[in-house]
């Protein structure tokens, strides 16, 4: 989001896991980033607000078509938003190894910009969320937010590109129609982009704008009036053009919403759009948390027309801190995370919650997200099942930003947690990725598996706490999951150049950790 965190130590502390975890061994995991493409985005840094992490990667997304599968992710993360660009690579065997990185050509300074792109997307210093997914027939479609920070004005807008089959470069290069502002009072945030999965040359992408009473960013908008509706746009001619930007979750002053994500029933073409909906009591700067809702709005044609929203379990999520040193970690706490069986229809939505949000509330300074939940429904969002828990450490340390998938039956949820941090240890935080399988629909979750860690967060970009992404990649692949993550180049014993502090996002201090984080890949059986 743009506005609104070896192995001796390791081998160790996973002898400590009872029967009950399932698998706990290690997957075998490869890089997926390279160095950044962007090194003449440098040349714009000195006139940005904020500090840049030149070649750190985060945020990733990733999609497959065969064996073909294409990931994306944040280049060169600002503290303050976005990165110099969008990165990307692609694999031609499942995730097994990734062509060298290169940038979607989406902003002022990303190589190789196919003739053609409008100049208002080369005007543009930023970009952030990126978002990809395959068509049956095997095209791909790209979005991610195109923005600037004040330098040298407010301009954003969604941006989306097209790469056809058998091709490795990206085509059809433009801002969706309607989506484009020139002002800060306009802002597009967290869009993601779904292809149809029975209709090729058709895709759907789905966004908010936030409105807001000024274009004066130190008015403190938020604290006034504001209204963030999501806005929806499809292709039908594999990505040449896009249909005018349309509300289709509106919302009243001092709402919004956020993390609009498209899933298709493939049985029958209807839409489902999951949000996150912020309803009054809506004043973060006054002491009153956020009334953040999971929901849903659902459409059977097309997009042409969509229900009323329908809210299926609250947020309840308070962020996550080191419950050490108290320093935040930036995480996916705001974001739902969906799936559907398309054997089925069944539904399913993932987002991190406190357990205990009331008590917690009360003691903001201690609080942070201890556990992740899950509802599902099979009657096409009729209704939904009580939120259970699919990961909740006894310790109560942080568990955070899950990403949901499901193949042939088999329900996968991938997170982060810091099981590992010692009571009293401030130097370095301990994180490790996770998977937890169900086989039975998502009822129990008794299968957990090791993917990477334990690396050290400390080190990693800072945006509002220390950050590896919002969201993370998790598709079906063969018949398993292919994990596309990002961690920090810091793991234990925690010793070397990538071990060197984030220090502070407001300035930009020596440092010798010149590549404090990467996306990895991950094929899980």
């Amino acid at each position: 989001m743009k506005k609104a965190v070896w192995i001796s130590a390791l081998a160790s502390a996973l002898a400590l896991l009872t029967s009950t975890t399932g698998i706990a061994g290690m997957t075998d995991s490869v890089v997926v980033s390279g160095p950044s493409p962007l090194e003449a985005c440098k040349a714009q840094d000195a006139a940005q607000p904020g500090r840049n992490f030149f070649n750190a990667e985060v945020e990733p997304q990733v999609a497959l078509h065969g064996s073909k599968a294409i990931a994306m992710w944040h280049e060169d993360r600002w503290s303050g938003g976005g990165g110099h660009g969008i990165g990307f690579g692609i694999s031609s065997d499942g995730g097994a190894t990734w062509t060298p990185t290169k940038a979607m050509p989406w902003d002022a300074c990303a190589p190789g910009v196919p003739s053609g792109t409008p100049s208002s997307l080369t005007g543009y210093l930023r970009n952030s969320d990126p978002w990809v997914s395959f068509g049956p027939d095997g095209t791909a479609y790209a979005s991610a937010l195109a923005f600037n920070i004040a330098v040298p004005n407010w301009a954003n807008a969604v941006a989306v590109a097209t790469m056809k089959p058998s091709k490795t470069t990206w085509s059809y290069v433009q801002p969706i129609p309607g989506s484009a502002f020139t002002q800060f009072a306009q802002s597009t945030d967290k869009n993601s982009t779904t292809a149809d999965p029975k209709i090729a040359g058709t895709a759907y992408t789905v966004w908010d704008t936030l409105i807001e009473p000024t274009d004066n960013p130190d008015d403190n908008p938020h604290t006034s009036s504001y209204t963030g509706p999501a806005y929806f746009s499809k292709t039908t001619d594999w990505g040449k053009t896009w249909s005018q930007a349309k509300v289709i979750i509106d919302t009243g002053q001092r709402q919004q919403t956020i993390g609009n994500i498209i899933v298709v029933d493939a049985r029958n073409g209807t839409l489902y759009n999951f949000t996150n909906m912020i309803l009054p009591p809506n004043t973060p700067r006054q002491g009153t948390r956020t009334n953040q809702q999971v929901a849903f709005v659902k459409s059977t044609d097309g997009g042409d027309t969509w229900t009323a929203p329908q809210i299926i379990a609250p947020f309840n999520s308070l962020g996550v801190r080191d419950p050490n040193t108290g320093e935040s970690l930036r995480v996916g706490d705001g974001l739902e995370e969906v799936a559907i069986d398309p054997s089925n229809g069944k539904l399913y939505v993932v987002w991190e919650s406190s357990s205990n949000y009331q008590k917690q509330l009360k003691q903001s300074a201690a609080a942070w997200d201890d556990q992740i939940l899950l509802s599902a429904s099979s009657d096409g969002g009729a209704t939904w099942t009580s939120p259970s828990v699919v990961h909740q450490l006894a310790s109560g340390l942080p568990t955070f930003t899950p990403t949901i998938a499901v193949n042939g039956g088999r329900v996968a949820v991938t997170y982060y947690d810091n099981r590992y941090l010692q009571p009293g240890q401030t130097v370095n935080l301990p994180t490790d990725y996770w998977v937890a399988y169900s086989i039975d629909g998502g009822a129990t979750f008794g299968n957990e598996q090791h993917i990477d860690g334990s690396f050290d967060s400390r080190t990693a970009p800072v945006a509002r706490g220390f950050f590896l992404g919002d969201y993370e990649g998790l598709q079906p692949s063969g018949s398993g999951f292919l994990a596309v993550y990002v961690r920090t180049n810091c793991v234990a014993p925690y010793t070397g150049s990538a071990c060197a502090p984030a220090n502070s996002n407001t300035s930009n201090p020596p440092t010798s950790n010149t590549n404090p984080t990467d996306v990895f890949s991950a094929v899980l059986s």
